[in-house]
């Protein structure tokens, strides 16, 4: 097993971009490229459904903080308008937001299925057509990074709602950024397989974890902070001519 990195220091990769964390209240990849933002010198505004986590993770950062469920068109406009209203623009918008679940599709209901494509998908497109406006609305320019996942490319029992959702990502993704570059925007997104954390360890088999580790070159689950790692690369200039593309954060493509 290859052993878990050393954490890095901050760089300013992000300095002085006001960036947009959906999604960012939990102990997964949300608050964890948060709190790399605001180490990479980034200003930085969470959202979440959950307001009382929401608050204390906006305490523990020093981060500016608006509730939003982005199945609501209205709270995802009032998110952008919010962070741009506080800062006086937005950089970057982050879209975390996602709902899982194991369901067989023999078994699936239209509301289990509805519910995770709403919440991943559909908040994704919403998310990223009010920043698209904001960043059109200051001039052109911005970025966006999108939380996919290994499984939109490949398959996985009790996963084809999920599945559908992360592959729609991806599609939008690409879509979108033909989309608007033309305003200097750039869309990209990451595709993480196995990111460990302690709610992720609460609500999964340690048979199956075990099992999605296992299929890691690394021999090991990613630490959050290392596909946070990524998505702070793909939001900063370094990756200026980057846009249209899905990178893996995983050994796993099918």
């Amino acid at each position: 097993m290859i052993p878990i990195p050393k954490y890095p220091e901050g760089a300013n990769l992000l300095r002085d971009k006001v960036v947009v964390v959906t999604a960012a209240a939990g102990t997964g990849i949300g608050s964890a490229v948060a709190k790399r933002c605001v180490e990479e010198g980034a200003r930085v505004v969470i959202s979440d459904w959950h307001e009382r986590r929401l608050a204390a993770k906006a305490e523990e950062l020093g981060v500016h903080a608006i509730p939003c469920d982005v199945t609501q068109e209205g709270q995802v406009q009032a998110l952008i308008d919010g962070a741009s209203g506080h800062f006086g623009r937005i950089d970057v918008l982050i879209n975390n937001a996602g709902l899982g679940g194991s369901k067989s599709i023999a078994d699936m209901t239209d509301d289990e299925w509805s519910r995770v494509i709403d919440v991943t998908l559909n908040g994704t497109f919403r998310a990223t057509r009010a920043a698209v406006r904001k960043f059109i609305e200051q001039g052109g320019g911005g970025a966006i990074v999108n939380n996919a996942s290994v499984i939109g490319w490949r398959a996985q029992a009790e996963q084809a709602h999920y599945a559908a959702a992360k592959a729609g990502v991806m599609a939008l993704t690409r879509c979108a950024a033909v989309d608007v570059a033309q305003h200097g925007i750039r869309v990209n997104a990451v595709a993480p397989s196995l990111a460990m954390h302690p709610f992720l360890a609460k609500v999964t088999s340690e048979e199956l974890l075990a099992e999605l580790a296992g299929r890691e070159v690394s021999g090991r689950a990613a630490q959050p902070w290392e596909v946070a790692n990524v998505m702070v690369f793909l939001a900063s200039d370094y990756a200026s001519y980057l846009t249209g593309e899905v990178v893996s954060v995983s050994s796993q493509h099918a």
